[in-house]
């Protein structure tokens, strides 16, 4: 797999070949739509309170062990599959 810098050159290349007026302009549009520049993820409100909901359970203590979700998630398809 290439790297994010090969890929970037390699596009840069394939794209100084191009004369085609058409092409290139639909290429700027793709580009310009994009939100590359954007590293933050827009969340809905349900995620946003499921998240502050997430937050106060860790704060109360209120846990699960991934090995008890585990055991749970085993025990549970061993019944629901018997």
């Amino acid at each position: 797999m290439a790297t994010i810098d090969n890929l970037r050159n390699s596009i840069i290349d394939k794209l100084l070949t191009i004369t085609d007026k058409d092409y290139l302009t639909a290429i700027h549009q793709i580009v310009e739509s994009s939100n590359a520049d954007s590293d933050y993820l827009k969340l809905t409100e349900e995620q946003k309170t499921l998240l502050q909901l997430s937050e106060k359970d860790i704060k109360t203590g209120k846990l699960v062990s991934q090995t008890r979700v585990d055991s749970n998630d085993l025990k549970w398809l061993k019944e629901d599959f018997a």
